[in-house]
């Protein structure tokens, strides 16, 4: 009689918990838009488009050009008004990382795993002075090498120049801590201002063929010059890249491109200097010791947020049925996301909110068609698969260089894999041939799509050096066709795999992590209302530690493993 009695107590309870999470993540949403104005750069949730309730969120693939231009608008107003203006007389009086002072909130003898750790921070300059601003951008991380484990921090900016860094206590063991000062807010805010000032602080080279002739010319998104230019234009989104023309030769004798870095810069002199080698990336919690963190009872844990404690709190409520345990629901499209969004243990990723099961990778991907579509750090993921299937054949397309379309297939048991480039602007120092140079928009509009489809799209480290309008009109134009896709065939998986983490000292003006992290943001909200899967690989980048555009293969592994367990 017990058990009949104490069932239906524990169902009753389970739905209550059901309920209550469904209220807080709506009242989270009623006001991200509001915590992110005052919020600024460190906040991971910036709305910068209104997403629709599901009820009245049909799909629309129907945009016009001017809709995309005020969405464009829209979005530029908002980064500006988040990343205001910070001018500076002098470098002392920006954020330094050795002054600015570090306290744990209600430190303990004790931690427990599950248990949150938060940090106060108050930013001061390099003469001592507290900081009556934020916007700094700050990485937290926590991390434990014995252990193979490491996961990332929140910060809240209170936009005062004092910042909340809340740790999640994931494992038990000792475990370092680390807030490092990727720019000061006034590095930060030249990096955003400069950054949208020009477009050649990268410049093209485009060479034409004629029969046995060959020239080269200048080419950009756009060029400044009275002399005849070659369009290259996508009609249906209206996006362009150009060339000067080359006398005698027509503008579809375009066959190859490459890149080079120029010595233009927008930042002034006493800006750069914010970006030398000893500023980047310097370590506040340098004083810190480890801490040591171990597995208690449950009655023993403390420093949880609120709703962990009222969840602890109604779960003891109820008689759980001897030999219960809470187990968490295999990873799925649609799983709201964390921050963080999950930890490294043992050298594996390990999601919050739902579990990664082991899956047979020949059996889970017999049948399917996988389209990696973007930039280098998807094409590892194509060469993790043809080292890892060894059943996968390599098919020659006769096309040359890095750059080349792949494609691979196991006929047996009908896997075919392949990775195309995203169209302009494509950097790189090697040439690469453009004659089959696609927008993946237009990639997508060609795809028919059904359950056994799956399409990666990666974008934005290519984007890094150019006016963030450019990043956003073309995630935008593959949202629309994204749209078009669901609507012709539902069933068609679609996974945005977002930026990695890449080296901190290396070409700050151009391809810093700030700018990546802006697009991060502009990436996941654009997004939102779409029945898409994410793979963040911004998080599990800076959880694994590895400040490399081209992380090592476990990392990239781990990242398929989330796209797998999405697909079986």
């Amino acid at each position: 009689m017990k058990t009949n009695v104490t069932n239906p107590k524990f169902l009753l309870v389970l739905l209550s918990i059901v309920a209550f999470w469904i209220i807080v993540t709506v009242l989270l949403n009623s006001t991200k838009i509001w915590t992110a104005i005052e919020l600024p750069i460190s906040f991971h949730r910036w709305n910068f488009i209104t997403k629709p309730s599901c009820s009245e969120a049909p799909l629309r693939p129907v945009v016009s050009a001017a809709e995309t231009q005020l969405k464009i608008k829209q979005i530029v107003e908002k980064l500006d008004q988040l990343i205001p203006p910070r001018p500076f007389t002098h470098v002392n009086t920006t954020t330094s990382a050795a002054h600015s002072t570090a306290t744990i909130l209600n430190p303990r003898d004790k931690y427990c795993v599950g248990d949150q750790l938060d940090i106060l921070l108050e930013a001061r300059d390099h003469l001592g002075r507290r900081k009556e601003y934020g916007g700094d951008f700050l990485r937290a991380r926590m991390f434990s090498p014995a252990l193979k484990a490491g996961a990332s921090g929140k910060v809240t900016d209170f936009n005062n120049g004092t910042y909340l860094v809340s740790f999640t206590l994931f494992w038990e063991g000792q475990v370092s801590l680390s807030v490092l000062l990727i720019h000061p807010s006034e590095g930060a805010s030249a990096l955003w201002r400069a950054r949208n000032q020009g477009y050649d602080r990268v410049i093209f080279t485009g060479q034409f063929s004629s029969g046995t002739s060959k020239v080269n010319t200048d080419c950009a998104l756009v060029l400044n010059s009275s002399a005849e230019l070659c369009q290259y234009l996508d009609a249906e989104d209206q996006e362009a890249f150009y060339c000067l023309k080359p006398q005698h030769m027509p503008c579809a004798a375009l066959i190859q491109m490459h890149s080079k870095n120029t010595k233009v810069s927008y930042l002034s002199k006493q800006e750069r200097s914010l970006f030398e080698r000893s500023n980047l990336g310097a370590e506040i919690l340098k004083n810190f010791n480890a801490i040591s963190i171990s597995k208690c009872n449950p009655g023993q844990a403390h420093c949880l947020s609120p709703i962990s404690t009222l969840l602890i709190w109604m779960l003891t409520q109820a008689e759980i049925p001897e030999g219960t345990v809470p187990v968490k629901k295999k990873c799925k499209f649609g799983m709201t996301s964390t921050i963080p969004s999950g930890h490294v243990w043992k050298d594996s990723w390990k999601p919050v909110s739902c579990s990664l099961a082991p899956v047979d990778m020949k059996e889970c991907l017999r049948g399917k068609f996988i389209y990696l579509m973007g930039d280098s750090t998807v094409r590892q993921w194509m060469e993790y698969f043809k080292t890892s299937i060894d059943t996968l054949k390599p098919v020659d397309l006769h096309e040359a260089g890095k750059l080349r379309h792949q494609l691979a297939v196991d006929l047996d048991r009908n896997i075919n894999i392949q990775w195309q480039k995203h169209g302009y602007p494509l950097i790189g120092s090697i040439s690469y041939s453009v004659k089959e140079i696609e927008y993946i928009a237009r990639a997508i509009d060609r795809t028919g799509g059904e359950k056994n489809t799956i399409i990666v799209i990666s974008l934005g480290q290519h984007f890094r050096p150019f006016p963030i309008d450019v990043f956003i009109k073309r995630v935008l134009n593959v949202h629309k066709a994204v749209q078009r896709l669901l609507l012709r065939s539902p069933d068609t998986l679609v996974v945005i795999k977002a930026e990695n983490i890449r080296e901190i000292n290396n070409d700050v003006e151009r391809v810093s992590d700030f700018h990546g992290y802006i697009q991060y943001l502009i990436m996941k909200d654009i997004f939102q209302d779409l029945n898409v899967g994410l793979i963040d690989a911004w998080d599990i980048t800076i959880a694994y530690g590895t400040h490399d555009v081209h992380p090592p293969q476990n990392v990239v592994g781990n990242q398929i493993n989330i796209l797998l367990n999405y697909i079986c």
